[in-house]
């Protein structure tokens, strides 16, 4: 038997030394390194999938063109072909390989490339043009509706099984059922045209003929009419979904032992409100935000088209009928962008709020 003396460890009983871990070994351990690279690959990935998608569509854009000259302008076959061959630089034979190397070639390069249907306009530029509005109508709908339907949600909680309650509930889950586009369709003939609550014609469009962009209040009031519709329709499609979960989260939280306890030792109920069950109930929904201002870039194709407003929404669907190729591949490309990279930051976001999510995610990973 080994007398070991007391002060010293025999080397056979010191626990082994951790090795140490290398550079690669750090970096691959890092949580937002790791969710960053998942990022970039997602990125490539729908860029990819979009490029072969879109061109498993029937017609092509010189095609698309030559049938719109002849069908609705009334020009002979050959006069349209000659047409579309002077203004249009893609050609439909190439093979797909030899279009996917210039295309990833040029986004390696920060190049989006050029409108195929209105050449000598860059992709970037319709974007620059068209995603302002987007980000303005859908992000000002996005935050109201985020944060009505928290105060909905709260109310329905702390009043479940009341009338109120029913009544929020049904009308969140009818609102949450009913997509954007069928509210614009309600609003724009049931409200604009049935009832003439407002004029169609005026209303529709970014802002009024011969108003100039600066930063007046006359300008400011201007564009916010025209977008006020979109607006609406917006926030009636997503309220409904931001109180149910409101209710649900804040319901949960209210079964926690924490708020049992903290009820028990007498602390206000604005306090309890608040700085126990408010604040981890939203927890969640922060992260849920973060995607959805991510998809605020994406717009939505019909609610713009019916009310003629500017957003990349309707410059997404004028490229859907013309087949532009490249620019529905850089608005695609933006939209999957602007989602990873809300995704990206609603995990870098929560990881902060709650640190057991990195604990876990070192762990699966």
């Amino acid at each position: 038997m080994t007398t070991v003396t007391a002060g010293t460890i025999s080397a056979a009983d010191a626990p082994p030394e951790e090795p140490e871990r290398s550079i690669w070994g750090r970096m691959t351990g890092s949580f937002v390194l790791r969710r960053l690279v998942k990022a970039l690959f997602t990125i490539w990935f729908v860029a990819t999938a979009t490029f072969f998608l879109l061109r498993l569509m029937p017609g092509n854009p010189v095609d698309t063109f030559i049938a719109t000259q002849v069908n609705t302008n009334g020009m002979s076959l050959a006069d349209a072909s000659a047409l579309a061959a002077g203004l249009f630089a893609f050609n439909p034979s190439e093979s797909l390989m030899s279009q996917y190397f210039s295309f990833i070639t040029g986004l390696a390069q920060g190049d989006l490339g050029v409108s195929i249907t209105s050449p000598g306009t860059t992709v970037a530029t319709v974007i620059q043009i068209y995603l302002p509005w987007t980000l303005f109508s859908v992000g000002v709908a996005t935050l109201i509706s985020f944060f009505v339907g928290l105060f909905c949600g709260i109310v329905m909680a702390y009043r479940r099984g009341s009338w109120l309650d029913h009544v929020l509930t049904t009308v969140g889950s009818i609102l949450g059922s009913i997509p954007d586009y069928l509210i614009a369709v309600f609003v724009l003939v049931v409200l604009g045209v049935k009832f003439g609550l407002f004029n169609v014609a005026t209303a529709r469009g970014a802002m009024s003929p011969g108003v100039e962009p600066n930063l007046s209040l006359d300008f400011l009031s201007d564009i916010l009419y025209h977008a006020s519709l979109p607006i609406l329709c917006y926030v009636l499609a997503e309220v409904g979904n931001w109180a149910l979960l409101m209710k649900s989260s804040t319901t949960e939280t209210l079964g926690e032992d924490y708020v049992t306890v903290a009820t028990a030792r007498g602390l206000s109920h604005s306090r309890i409100r608040f700085g126990y069950v408010g604040r981890n109930a939203v927890l969640p929904l922060v992260t849920q935000l973060a995607v959805g201002l991510g998809f605020v870039v994406g717009g939505s194709i019909f609610v713009e088209s019916f009310f003629k407003y500017p957003g990349i929404g309707s410059a997404l669907f004028a490229a859907l009928q013309s087949r532009d190729y490249t620019v529905m591949q850089g608005i695609f490309l933006i939209i999957a962008i602007a989602v990873v990279v809300a995704n990206l930051l609603a995990d870098i976001l929560y990881s902060r709020l709650d640190p057991r999510v990195r604990v876990a995610s070192s762990v699966s990973e």
